[in-house]
């Protein structure tokens, strides 16, 4: 071979080289881009403004982390819940985060869910008899009750006053593992008071049994109510009234209000709640309601984005609580926000001043 034919295949040789080299690795060799990773959220229902807000909170949360969502809300319709999580099932969902309306109705969808690979958080209302429960995200519940029992024992002033004082108990629902928290933890700080005398249940309706409320319904708790003050109540007063819920205290209240309650003559009783709905906000800044537990759904939909990412990296997941939860098959990881007592002396550094609500929604 000549030298000038030598000369010239190497510099073909070196000009292919340099071509190949700008243009990188072959397209087929590329690493493919990571999919957007889709986060099912399943909410209860719209008819509690809670619900909304941590559906919407949630959905900021996690897409700000660059996660795809589908909320959906089942309109307390146990078969429209389970058949929306397995639609999420089928279109792909890498985790499902739920709010269940009864959480013993989806233990055949978890199962599926558990065989499609997907991550599972119960989100503040326990999913049970299932072990294809991975973490739980909540407050902590028996804490709840325990504010609302101290409530009414500050608003009686039960460690000085004499008494006796008349009370009635209200549970929530009895399909959700939550009310028997806040029920067990309200009655530690009032069974005492009861058994002594100084509360004294003119009804005799006490235990979860005799208490609850179905689907946490505020039209079936003033009809109860109504029906205890026409019973027992015609030449008594009611002092006290538990309450776990907002949504049953403004049930409550009406039928109070119908029988000539909140009035000079004769004041409202003390009324407890939770969640903070602008409703029963209003009616403290109104003197009916007395106080509320006020749960940030805000941090709660953080910290469920925040267990999720940490799982989907196989980073430790953050969780607070590895005994109180057990589903009936296992105990599950949880971990567990603080709530706040709320009435007219503090509503507006919890919740106007923190950004929850304006000042505007609460006139």
């Amino acid at each position: 071979m000549s030298k000038k034919v030598m000369y010239t295949l190497i510099a073909v040789l070196v000009l292919v080289s340099f071509v190949l080299s700008a243009c990188g690795t072959p397209a087929a060799e590329e690493a493919p881009a990571e999919e957007t990773k889709l986060v099912g959220i399943s909410m209860p229902t719209k008819t509690s403004t809670r619900w909304i807000s941590d559906g919407e909170s949630m959905v900021k949360e996690f897409e700000a982390m660059g996660y795809d969502t589908d909320l959906q809300f089942a309109d307390d319709d146990i078969p429209n819940q389970l058949a929306q999580i397995e639609n999420m099932i089928t279109k792909g969902a890498d985790v499902l985060v739920i709010a269940a309306i009864d959480g013993s109705t989806l233990t055949d969808a978890l199962a599926k869910a558990k065989e499609a690979g997907v991550l599972v958080i119960a989100y503040d209302r326990l999913l049970v008899n299932s072990e294809n429960v991975d973490y739980y995200a909540t407050f902590d519940n028996f804490g709840v009750g325990v504010i609302m029992g101290s409530q009414i024992e500050e608003g009686l002033d039960l460690k000085n006053a004499e008494g006796p004082f008349n009370i009635e108990l209200f549970g929530g629902s009895p399909d959700d593992t939550n009310a028997f928290y806040f029920y067990d933890g309200a009655m530690s700080v009032l069974q005492p008071y009861i058994d002594s005398g100084k509360l004294v249940v003119q009804s005799g309706q006490t235990g979860m049994d005799k208490v609850s409320t179905l689907r946490w319904d505020g039209i079936v708790a003033q009809a109860r109510m109504e029906n205890l003050l026409s019973a027992y109540y015609t030449d008594k007063r009611v002092d006290a009234v538990l309450s776990p819920y907002d949504g049953l205290s403004i049930g409550i209240i009406s039928a109070l209000k119908s029988v000539g309650y909140g009035t000079a003559d004769q004041p409202m009783p003390v009324i407890t709640g939770q969640d903070a709905e602008i409703a029963s906000v209003k009616a403290m800044i109104a003197g009916e309601q007395t106080y509320t537990v006020f749960k940030d759904t805000r941090e709660l939909a953080k910290q469920t984005a925040a267990m999720v990412d940490a799982a989907l990296k196989g980073q430790e997941v953050p969780i607070n609580d590895t005994s109180t939860y057990d589903n009936g098959v296992k105990v599950v990881p949880s971990y567990l926000l603080t709530p706040f007592s709320v009435d007219v002396t503090n509503y507006e550094k919890y919740l106007v001043e923190s950004g929850y609500y304006t000042a505007d929604q609460l006139k």
